[in-house]
């Protein structure tokens, strides 16, 4: 793994209590997955960070191996992994999504 790009991983980790590593951005996605993802969060109506990995091509290679999830996109709530698209979809239509991001300080939108 490439320590740097590790670091700055663990660094956007940090500051972000609700961040999104996708494809493209929540207003021009570039993959069917990461835009399902951000509408789901943007419903939430909490203010999320993300991160374009088609332009940060060393976070794109690093992440997997760093979170052990193989896919994008990749949903981080308060420093832990939630998951990618099938789980967020999932704990959304069960209302657990909902009880993680309260658990954030972000503010609703």
């Amino acid at each position: 793994m490439n320590i740097s790009t590790v670091k700055k991983i663990q660094t956007q980790i940090a500051e972000h209590s609700i961040l999104l590593y996708m494809k493209g951005s929540p207003q021009l996605p570039s993959c069917g997955f990461s835009d399902q993802v951000a509408k789901i969060l943007s419903a939430c109506g909490y203010k999320f960070s993300y991160i374009d990995i088609l332009k940060n091509p060393d976070i794109r290679r690093e992440l997997p191996k760093y979170s052990n999830w193989p896919t994008f996109p990749q949903l981080w709530v308060n420093g832990e992994l939630i998951g990618g698209c099938d789980i967020i979809v999932e704990m959304f239509q069960n209302n657990k999504l909902q009880d993680i991001l309260q658990k954030t300080n972000q503010h609703k939108q």
